[in-house]
C-alpha cells in the first residue's frame, strides 16, 4: 500500500511537471506567433497588476503621509524662525529709537551747556519714574557725591523740567514742573514782550489735555504774542535766571472768566526724557 502511494505521488508530480512544461511551451509559442497575450496570460497579468496596486496603495499612502508630516514640520520650524526674526527686528527698532532719542537729548544738553555760561551742569539719567506719580516725581542717578543740593533746577534737553527736592549720596528726587502737589514750590518766570517790557508770573499748574503749562498771576499780558519765549526770572532765589521754560501757545480766561491765563508749550517733552542736567550756580570768583 505504501509503495502504491509513493508511486501515485511520483505519478502526480510527473503529470504536473509535464503540464507546466506544456503550458510554458504553448505560452512561448503563442507569444512568438501572436501580437497579443493569450487568455491565461491576460488573466495572470491583470491579477498581478491588481495585487500590485492593492499592495502598493497603503505603501504609497504611508509615504505620502510621511512626506506631508515632514513638510508640515519644516513649515512649522520655518514659521517659528521667521517669528523670532520679526521679534528681533522689532526689538532692534525699539532699541535704535531709544538710542536715537537719548542721543538727541545729549546733543540738546551739549548745546544748552554752551549757552549757560554762568552755571555748571551735572548730567544724569532717569532711573525711576512711577506710573502712580508720573507727573510729580522722577529719580535720577546723581546725588550729593556729585555736588547736588536741594532746590537746584533740573533741565532736560533745552527746557526746564523741575527742581531737586531730596538728595541722597548717589541719587536724587526731582519734583517736576507738572506736579499736582499743591504745596510744591512754584517757578517764577518772565517773558520779554518788547525791548522795554516784560511779563512776569508763576507756573502753577499743568493741563494734561493740551500738554501746556499754565502761567497765572500775570502782571500784564498785554502785548504778549504766541511764540514769546518764557524763562525763569530768578525771583525768589529758588532757581537761577534765564532757564528756558517754553513758548507762549495761547492766552485764555481762567475758569471764573475773570483773569487771563497764559498757556505755555514746554520746551521739552515732559513725558519722554531720560537724560537730565542739574544746574549748579557758579560761586562768585570762579
Amino acid at each position: 500500500m505504501k509503495k502504491f502511494l509513493r508511486n501515485k505521488k511520483l505519478l502526480v508530480t510527473l503529470v504536473v511537471l509535464v503540464l507546466s512544461l506544456t503550458l510554458i511551451t504553448v505560452s512561448v509559442t503563442w507569444k512568438n506567433t501572436s501580437d497579443s497575450p493569450n487568455f491565461v496570460q491576460k488573466i495572470s497579468n491583470d491579477t498581478v497588476a491588481i495585487v500590485s496596486k492593492v499592495v502598493n496603495w497603503p505603501i504609497s499612502a504611508i509615504k505620502g503621509g510621511a512626506a506631508t508630516v515632514a513638510d508640515l514640520m519644516d513649515t512649522y520650524e520655518e514659521n517659528n524662525h521667521l517669528k523670532k526674526k520679526i521679534d528681533d527686528l522689532a526689538q532692534t527698532k525699539v532699541r535704535n529709537t531709544n538710542l536715537e532719542d537719548e542721543n538727541q537729548q545729549l546733543k540738546d544738553t551739549l548745546k544748552m551747556k554752551e549757552t549757560l555760561t554762568d552755571y555748571d551742569m551735572v548730567v544724569g539719567s532717569v532711573i525711576s519714574r512711577s506710573p502712580n506719580s508720573w507727573s510729580d516725581i522722577v529719580i535720577i542717578d546723581q546725588g550729593s557725591n556729585s555736588g547736588i543740593k536741594k532746590n537746584m533746577a533740573v533741565m532736560a534737553g533745552n527746557g526746564l523740567i523741575g527742581r531737586i527736592v531730596e538728595v541722597n549720596h548717589t541719587t536724587s528726587k526731582v519734583e517736576l514742573i507738572t506736579t499736582t502737589n499743591k504745596s510744591a514750590s512754584r517757578f517764577a518766570v518772565e517773558g520779554k514782550v518788547n525791548d522795554k517790557d516784560y511779563i512776569h508770573g508763576i507756573i502753577n499748574s499743568y493741563e494734561d489735555k493740551t500738554g501746556n503749562l499754565l502761567l497765572s498771576q500775570v502782571e500784564d499780558e498785554k502785548g504778549v504774542k504766541n511764540g514769546t519765549k518764557i524763562y525763569t526770572s530768578g525771583l525768589g532765589g529758588q532757581s537761577p535766571k534765564g532757564l528756558l521754560v517754553g513758548t507762549v501757545k495761547k492766552i485764555s480766561k481762567d475758569s471764573f472768566g475773570l483773569s487771563n491765563v497764559v498757556q505755555i508749550k514746554p520746551a521739552t517733552n515732559l513725558n519722554n526724557f531720560s537724560v537730565v542736567s542739574v544746574i549748579i550756580r557758579k560761586v562768585a570768583g570762579e
